[in-house]
């Protein structure tokens, strides 16, 4: 629906794109169609790095193109993100709660199933390498409370608040997101070091670039913005 039949080189974005009436209905909102942006300007890199059209990144490259949509945190149901060898091949523990959850390639809460990790701040997220390995960066999705109620309306707000009343409350970063974490790195002679500190965070995606040497990486979560537990539903390491 988003490149045209009879013009090679046009991508179509937005309430332009491809659809009958039935479905035009259904995608026409701005959130749908801000999603299309981010597609089309994914597909339109894909095409000028492989030398292709738009109608050949369908045919040659899909599977590449969802990869880096939910890389970049696009929810395409029924699709699972790819997790770095490095992380797949490592032992993840925790000092609390089951982590397994962060490597499954589903970065949000489906139906019943969480997908996450939660902990107190504090508790340390760990994956232990077979041998001294190399690690470029580690990306990490935190709850953003997806479906949190917009009290100035008592609804779902679909975090996108559209009017602001007079005395309603503050919209905010989400009390469930992770506000300061720390990533630490194990030397080849055990001891750990701080590799990377952040604080004042309010985005849900965050990769954080290391390019160190290590025996084992862990995540640390030391504060949120309000909630009791942290909530986090990927860390990988690459």
């Amino acid at each position: 629906t988003l490149y045209s039949r009879n013009i090679k080189n046009l991508f179509c974005a937005g309430r332009c794109h491809s659809a009958t009436h039935s479905a035009m209905s259904a995608t026409r909102v701005m959130g749908t169609t801000s999603i299309m942006g981010q597609v089309v300007g994914t597909a339109a890199a894909i095409a000028v790095a492989n030398e292709l059209s738009p109608r050949g990144v369908y045919e040659k490259k899909i599977s590449d193109l969802k990869q880096q949509l939910m890389e970049d945190d696009c929810y395409l149901p029924w699709n699972a993100r790819s997790v770095p060898e490095l992380s797949l091949n490592a032992e993840i523990s925790s000092t609390e709660g089951e982590a397994e959850n962060l490597r499954n390639g589903i970065d949000r809460p489906i139906g019943e199933e969480d997908n996450g990790w939660q902990g107190k701040t504090g508790a340390a997220i760990t994956y232990t390498f077979k041998s001294q390995a190399a690690v470029k960066s580690a990306r990490i999705v935190f709850d953003s409370d997806l479906n949190r109620i917009d009290t100035a309306t008592n609804h779902n707000a679909k975090n996108m608040r559209y009017r602001y009343d007079l005395g309603a409350t503050k919209w905010c970063v989400p009390a469930t997101m992770v506000k300061s974490f720390r990533i630490e790195a194990q030397k080849s002679d055990g001891t750990w070091d701080i590799v990377s500190k952040v604080e004042n965070n309010y985005q849900r995606l965050v990769t954080v670039d290391l390019n160190i040497e290590a025996k084992a990486i862990r995540l640390i979560p030391e504060s949120t913005w309000g909630a009791e537990q942290c909530h986090i539903f990927a860390f990988d390491v690459r």
